[in-house]
């Protein structure tokens, strides 16, 4: 791995090419959001036509700045970027981000070519160009021209697509997703996914990779890498360009080629990475690993208070390769007694709407608290004689006193207003907890069906590392 690369997520100082005081301006609002996050590193505004930006001493370049500059953020319009690169590189700059636009994703290719060649000249490596910035949340760094306030966490969050990562950032911030990165990419000039994923892959704040992806450089390369990281921590992938249509608003976008669906598929299947079908999805699946223990055995037992979310559940399962088995007889002869003798003991576990806020709550923990259960997955349906507000809290309460979860937990609540406050709840405690039974259901497949990709890696590794 390169060395430069760790620039970008723990620079100790950084020069803004192209800093504004015009607030709006891309240049202003970067520099405006490396300070307002709390970044500890020094900061230089770069503009040759100001003193002083924000309270801070302004610089006609980056070799003007007497001090060590570690990473070079560009926002100047495309022509000027060459010299912009030059003059970093002049001045031993290790990494630069370049937001500019104006390269491969409108048919300029010898532009960037031209960027790529001087920084190379000079060993610095290049993320963009044509993206919004980085996050990394360790370090309060946020180099972007995003959202500020995002939510310190577990999940690596990659993105090929500028416009649409932003809107990401901010709907992690409103649905309460931790991220320890946000990382735009852009054209992939220089510093591609397999570069980012060889770092993130020891990165110890990072639980989970989930990347947005419209095309790579290097398939060969690309999946030998995603080979490895999924032995250390799952990569949940979003592909974009599934279709002809979809292929050509790729090239479109940001210059790069989409590539044979199908090719994708067994690609994907060959180096571990679980494809979502959605954005959606993806988040739901990251949320999970970055939070939860994996499943400790293959018997995951439903809970619900709601037959049809139960019903629901066991199909979304099955059509993630899932099936059911029989809860355990130690388990059903602690349930019967907390139960009115018309619930189900089969999997699902039905305990009725009939059961009450603490009778939901003890059928839960008695299921988790079953030393031969795997996993547990809860549904809870909204009825008259039950809060779901109370609900979480007992449950919150109730695993705080436990000392944690040891095991996965995922749950639905469906239901009205109070359901949504409580999901709030649920999921800035750390519980995974979804507004659909579908959703749940889909997570924990993903947290098993992990499980059993990476067993099937790591055993393949391992016969192709004996072969003479």
């Amino acid at each position: 791995m390169d060395t430069n690369i760790k620039c970008l997520f723990n620079p100790k100082s950084i020069a803004v090419v192209g800093a504004s005081r015009t607030p709006g301006k891309i240049g202003y609002e970067i520099l405006s959001n490396i300070l307002g996050y709390g970044y500890g590193g020094k900061v230089y505004p770069v503009n040759p036509n100001a003193t002083e930006i924000l309270g801070l001493r302004c610089y006609p370049s980056v070799s003007a700045i007497k001090e060590e500059v570690d990473m070079v953020i560009i926002s100047v319009p495309a022509k000027l970027v060459p010299e912009a690169i030059e003059d970093a590189g002049n001045a031993g700059a290790k990494v630069a981000v370049v937001i500019s636009s104006g390269f491969k994703e409108v048919g300029n290719k010898d532009l960037e070519d031209e960027v790529v060649m001087r920084a190379r000249k000079y060993g610095m490596r290049i993320l963009g160009p044509n993206i919004f910035g980085i996050v990394y949340t360790p370090t309060r760094l946020n180099a972007s021209f995003g959202p500020r306030n995002v939510i310190p966490g577990g999940i690596a969050f990659i993105t090929q697509s500028g416009a649409l990562g932003i809107a990401l950032m901010g709907m992690t911030i409103v649905e309460r997703i931790g991220v320890s990165s946000i990382i735009s990419v852009g054209n992939k000039s220089d510093i591609d996914d397999a570069d980012l994923l060889e770092y993130l892959a020891e990165d110890p704040h990072t639980k989970v990779i989930l990347i947005y992806l419209e095309g790579v450089n290097d398939g060969r390369r690309f999946i030998k890498v995603a080979s490895e990281v999924i032995t250390k921590k799952p990569i949940v992938v979003v592909k974009a360009g599934r279709t002809e249509v979809g292929a050509k608003a790729v090239a479109s976008h940001t210059g790069s080629l989409a590539g044979n669906v199908v090719v994708y598929s067994v690609a994907f299947k060959q180096s571990g990475i679980l494809p979502a079908h959605n954005v959606e999805e993806a988040f739901d699946w990251s949320r999970a690993f970055s939070c939860l223990p994996l499943p400790k055995n293959q018997n995951l037992v439903v809970v619900t208070n709601g037959g049809g979310a139960g019903v629901l559940i066991t199909d979304t399962l099955a059509e993630y390769g899932i099936n059911l088995p029989s809860p355990p007889k130690s388990l059903m002869d602690d349930i019967r007694k907390l139960v009115p003798p018309f619930a189900s003991l089969a999997n699902p576990i039905d305990v009725t709407g009939m059961i009450s806020n603490e009778g939901y709550v003890n059928a839960l923990l008695k299921t988790l608290e079953n030393p031969e259960v795997g996993a547990v997955l809860g549904a809870y349906c909204q009825t008259a004689v039950t809060d779901p507000t109370i609900i979480a809290g007992l449950l919150i309460s109730r695993i705080r006193e436990m000392g944690g979860l040891n095991k996965p937990l995922v749950l639905a609540f469906i239901g009205g207003e109070e359901t949504y406050m409580a999901i709030r709840r649920l999921n800035d405690f750390g519980i995974p907890t979804y507004p659909m039974p579908e959703r749940a259901a889909a997570t924990m497949a993903a947290l098993y069906n992990y499980v059993k990709i990476r067993e099937g890696v790591i055993t393949r590794i391992s016969k192709l590392s004996k072969k003479p």
